[in-house]
């Protein structure tokens, strides 16, 4: 009788059974070529499951450890979302690219004092942006995300978190799962539209890196009536004229980055409002809220109930950096106008299109506004593009480019306003300087022995 129990028996009993399922005594189901083991049998269920395509993708998922983000399901993600649209770029495109970018820095030489700020030149497929940009977009996103899995956990009633049990140990990973996906949906119509590496207004780009999108620039420029040539210069020269900025205003990345972070600083719950809202939710839920049921928690998150309220400090740096935005904006604007001139026919017309496509929000708003309610739009684009032309039309380029020496010389909110009222204070401003400069001219020390009107006894003598 065999000692194997059903009739598997042993593999070199019967050779035609030799190359079937149950012909290794290790796997007598025939399951090692499902898990890949090759014949080779044992291991954990989760060794196992590792082999496995599908499952070993899940398990790296679930075992994300980066951050509040799971970057690599936003990377893969966006990439899906590109891979049959995306085309490689060309040698004859990255020629393109690096010409108008150098053109564009000789031009730019006359409108402005600040030297050049583009150490290397790139034209990016989608894919690139996406892979390139990752890491600025990271040090953006993670503390936002962070700040919004805190304030929602902490926000859940006892009771809540008392059901989810077992749940509560991978309710991060779960929120990096969701922060991943939508980042990573975010990034694939973003990747689709983005024409250059500072065009969201932010520095995303490597330090030094003047990019463009061929691909992107070609659909752009179809839809104008200016040749592609032209396009293509003019946005190379507004790439290369923010390069300018962030590279020679030292604090400017900072500053933006400290205004993202206090909007991050300031989320909060109202945990009173969170509490009503899960009983209401969870009796619209037929039969209730289950926690072991990942579709009744995408429901409860899905619902709105969790989203964050804005606070006042949360408008106050939204202010700022709505400013911020809009005064780099506006200088580029200014600089690349200058720059232009008469050279570039359809400068004019290509201006407003940019001002119309960045007033309007796009791909880059909505990445932040559908993860809390950041929107990144310089809405006073034009305020400050006006404060520009006229400092350079009225006091000239080197005193318009003095104001980036410190953030307290550039205009304020309140100060757009009333674009030339500030303009005008510059002025009087710069007189005040003057005559504080004359006042604290070089003076001669006085030395012992000097010919002074004290007296013997050191007092002040009578004039």
């Amino acid at each position: 009788m065999s000692d194997l129990p059903f009739g598997f028996g042993m593999s070199d009993r019967d050779p035609e059974r030799r190359d079937q399922p149950g012909s290794n005594p290790a796997d007598p189901f025939g399951f090692g070529a499902l898990f890949g083991a090759g014949g080779a049998g044992g291991g954990t269920p989760e060794e196992l499951l590792g082999k496995m395509p599908l499952f070993a993708e899940l398990q790296k998922l679930m075992n994300w450890s980066g951050g509040p983000v799971n970057w690599d399901l936003a990377r893969q993600g966006a990439i899906s979302a590109l891979a049959t649209g995306t085309q490689p770029t060309s040698e004859a495109e990255r020629a393109a690219v690096a010409e108008a970018l150098r053109l564009a820095d000789l031009w730019l030489d006359q409108a402005t004092d600040l030297p050049s700020g583009v150490e290397r030149t790139l034209a990016w497929s989608r894919v690139d942006w996406v892979e390139q940009t990752l890491p600025a977009w990271s040090a953006l996103i993670d503390p936002l995300a962070e700040k919004v899995v805190a304030a929602m956990t902490s926000a859940l009633p006892q009771e809540a978190m008392a059901m989810a049990g077992p749940l509560a140990g991978i309710m991060g990973r779960m929120g990096g799962l969701m922060f991943g996906a939508q980042v990573g949906q975010a990034f694939g119509r973003l990747a689709g539209e983005v024409l250059t590496g500072t065009e969201v207004g932010l520095p995303l780009a490597p330090a030094g890196a003047g990019a463009l999108v061929p691909q992107n620039v070609a659909a752009f420029a179809e839809g104008l009536d200016r040749p592609a040539d032209e396009v293509r210069l003019f946005l190379a020269l507004r790439e290369a004229a923010s390069l300018r900025l962030f590279a020679h205003v030292p604090w400017l990345r900072q500053q933006l980055h400290d205004a993202v972070h206090a909007y991050a600083r300031g989320i909060t719950i109202d945990r009173e409002a969170i509490e009503r809202g899960l009983t209401d939710a969870m009796g619209s839920m037929g039969g209730g809220f289950d926690p072991s049921d990942p579709e009744s928690i995408q429901e409860l998150l899905g619902s709105g109930l969790l989203e964050p309220e804005e606070t006042p400090e949360q408008q106050m740096a939204l202010r700022r950096l709505e400013t911020l935005l809009a005064l780099v904006e506006g200088w580029v604007d200014a600089v690349v106008a200058a720059a232009a001139g008469e050279r570039l026919p359809g400068h004019d017309a290509l201006a407003e299109t940019m001002r119309r496509r960045r007033a309007s929000g796009g791909p880059a708003e909505q990445t932040f506004a559908t993860l809390v309610g950041l929107q990144l739009r310089p809405r006073r684009l034009r305020d400050a593009a006006t404060v520009w032309g006229a400092m350079a039309q009225r006091y000239g380029t080197a005193e318009r480019d003095r104001l980036w020496s410190h953030p307290d010389l550039l205009p304020t909110s309140e100060d757009l306003d009333e674009p030339m009222d500030f303009v005008a204070r510059q002025a009087v401003d710069d007189e005040l300087r003057r005559l504080t400069a004359d006042d604290a001219g070089p003076r001669t020390p006085e030395t012992p022995g000097d010919d002074t009107d004290e007296g013997p006894d050191g007092d002040a003598a009578a004039r």
